[in-house]
């Protein structure tokens, strides 16, 4: 047999070749093992974190909530606020809390608050930008970063002016901004304002403010009717956070409620479109687990924190493999 001998040029051109196959069969591989392995915490593309709602029917108070965040094997935690004041009224020391948090290997990458920051009465409105700032004192303390956002005490009465609300928005940004702590417009699928994608994303850009963001969850965009392709047309700094849980066929979307959310592969939600749909951050979007199912509240607390995150990766594999993720 004769043996042709390559030119340089074509030598060049296979050795590219099969080093681009070598590399994006590397890169595929170690991304999915960031998504997917639980020894890799999803170092790559998502950081996973625990909403303490998920957990908060045993009643364990917050420094246990943490410890099992932790052994879970959880990157980050979402707190409820009330559970901060409630732990320091008892006489804790935040800035023990914070340090422990750290100590764990854990970040605050949000908090759960309920201020009254978007209401049309003055008096109200005003007395809810006083707690918004109390409770993003209390988040920054012990190292948070974002806070909750929703339109509470706005919910059952249609009509909400949303350029009205751009500017309480921006008011309450602007607190945030002395506090070190980000107000997230959070969707509520069950109110009569903000109940949609769109809504929050036109307060938000309205609002003018270069920190203004959408807390989203997959339950809520389902409950207020919302299109998950939605979530393309976002940027990925607008949506640091997404409330990641599923939802059941029944009961239907106009009845359903909170206390019917299952853990993320276990309902009906196209997670892994969903997660495809997100665009990428600048850094990582945090994905946290927020159910509220007394079925969970019934069994132990670090158990079910497990499942979430076994399941919250699975799914982030799987939409990894159906070539979601692109950025």
């Amino acid at each position: 047999m004769r043996t042709r001998t390559l030119s340089r040029r074509e030598i060049m051109t296979q050795t590219g070749a099969f080093m681009a196959v070598a590399l994006t069969g590397r890169w595929l591989e170690t991304a999915r093992a960031s998504a997917e392995s639980p020894a890799a915490g999803g170092a790559g593309r998502f950081l996973f974190c625990l909403n303490t709602g998920t957990i908060r029917g045993q009643k364990l108070g917050l420094v246990k909530e943490i410890d099992i965040a932790a052994k879970a094997g959880y990157q980050g935690i979402e707190p409820w606020v009330s559970s901060i004041e409630e732990y320091a009224k008892s006489g804790g020391s935040l800035a023990d809390l914070k340090r422990r948090i750290s100590d764990l290997g854990l970040t605050v990458e949000s908090a759960i608050g309920f201020a009254q920051w978007i209401v049309d009465d003055d008096v109200q409105r005003a007395k809810g930008l006083e707690q918004a700032k109390y409770d993003m004192d209390l988040v920054a303390r012990i190292g948070g970063k974002r806070i909750a956002a929703p339109p509470a005490g706005a919910t059952d009465k249609p009509g909400l002016d949303l350029a009205k609300a751009a500017e309480r928005y921006r008011a309450l940004l602007e607190l945030g901004d002395g506090a070190g702590v980000t107000p997230q417009l959070e969707v509520w699928g069950f109110s009569k304002n903000l109940s949609h994608l769109s809504q929050c994303a036109y307060v938000a850009i309205e609002s003018g403010h270069p920190k203004a963001c959408v807390l989203a969850d997959v339950f809520h965009l389902y409950k207020g009717g919302s299109d998950f392709n939605g979530l393309r047309l976002l940027n990925g700094d607008a949506l640091p956070v997404f409330h990641m849980n599923d939802y059941p066929s029944d009961p239907p979307r106009e009845t359903i409620n909170d206390s019917f959310r299952v853990f993320p592969g276990d309902g009906v939600a196209p997670l892994a479109r969903i997660l495809g749909s997100l665009p990428a951050a600048s850094g990582r979007t945090v994905l946290s687990l927020e159910l509220f199912n007394r079925k969970y509240w019934e069994q132990d607390a670090l158990e079910v924190a497990r499942t979430g995150l076994e399941k919250m990766k699975g799914v982030a594999g799987k939409a990894m493999e159906q070539g979601g993720l692109g950025g």
